[in-house]
């Protein structure tokens, strides 16, 4: 079959690779579409540490079932429409018997540290297959992975009716997280250094919006969530904290980052700093409040290409093209 293969950093191509065959308890699965994720840079950058390499990367997809395991009892049959979550829990390390699966000690994740969906068939633990409503498309069941990312975050972090979060970057995961916060009562601010996701902020929700901080005549903040994994984003985050704010550090940065923050400011204000790691009890959860219209996909899927684009998707995400780009297999 055709995928995307990362053969190591810095070297991505397009070539033949062999089908897949489920195991016992898996499911082959024709990906129907599968979106690129920042975390599929720093993969490709090898600022990833997991990743083995080579690799077939993508880990936010749906698509159909075409093969069973033998001891599948979870009733997915050939040809169900499911998103899967990529979640590879070890399930007997300290974090997963105590409930933290997404801090597993020995943490995988289809697309992350196995062959993932940038291909034209995966194989998954079939646990992981939910089955996609007749209402979403394959491109929105492959936003549900993202989407419990963002759900998990705000179970991390919180928020309360009338607090006024920052919400730093607008891509995807901005704009989800920023429906999140305004549905649960928060006012929301967005900014983003590309003025063209602007507005889908403010339909989204947004109260104010602006291409810095600087700009932004609502600071100091309650609350602020950054998406983007840049060091100076993540400080700015932090220096538009109000004193007893909190701060939560969503977005992926590559592991040899460093940021500068203060430390007396982090125990005089106290300061609350948090993180949020992938999925954790949110895929099904995400695949609801989709399926309900509580969270809207509307503009959120700026551009669907084929497989043998990919190298092209990957450069156009580089560039702060659209917002979702999506591979169709």
């Amino acid at each position: 079959m055709r995928a995307a293969i990362i053969d190591e950093p810095g070297k991505l191509r397009v070539g033949e690779v062999p089908d897949p065959t489920p195991g016992a308890s898996d499911v082959v699965v024709k990906v129907g579409a599968c979106g690129i994720c920042g975390t599929d840079l720093h993969i490709a950058d090898g600022e990833f540490p997991p990743a083995p390499f080579p690799l077939v990367p993508g880990h936010e997809f749906a698509g159909e079932v075409v093969e069973i395991g033998s001891d599948v009892r979870t009733g997915i049959a050939v040809g169900d429409r499911v998103a899967v979550d990529p979640s590879l829990f070890c399930g007997y390390c300290t974090p997963c018997r105590t409930g933290h699966g997404n801090l597993c000690a020995n943490w995988g994740a289809t697309g992350d540290t196995v062959d993932g969906a940038f291909a034209e068939y995966v194989a998954v633990p079939a646990v992981n297959a939910y089955r996609l409503p007749d209402s979403l498309s394959m491109g929105e069941g492959a936003l549900v992975e993202p989407l419990s990312c963002a759900v998990h975050g705000l179970d991390v972090f919180g928020a309360q009716i009338g607090e006024r979060i920052l919400v730093v970057g607008a891509g995807t995961m901005g704009l989800l997280l920023t429906q999140l916060l305004a549905g649960s009562g928060a006012r929301v601010s967005v900014v983003d250094r590309n003025p063209a996701r602007l507005p889908l902020a403010t339909k989204f929700g947004a109260e104010h919006v602006a291409v810095s901080v600087a700009e932004l005549d609502a600071a100091p903040f309650d609350a602020s969530v950054d998406v983007t994994g840049a060091p100076k984003a993540i400080e700015d985050a932090f220096d538009a904290l109000r004193r007893g704010g909190r701060l939560q550090i969503f977005g992926v940065a590559a592991d040899t980052a460093r940021i500068s923050l203060s430390p007396f400011r982090i125990y005089n204000d106290e300061i609350k700093i948090v993180g949020s790691m992938a999925v954790l009890d949110s895929f099904e959860p995400a695949l609801r409040l989709l399926e309900t219209g509580q969270v809207s996909s509307e503009g959120l899927i700026s551009h669907t290409l084929p497989l043998e684009e990919f190298p092209e998707a990957v450069g156009m995400v580089r560039a702060g093209t659209g917002v979702k780009i999506q591979i169709a297999p």
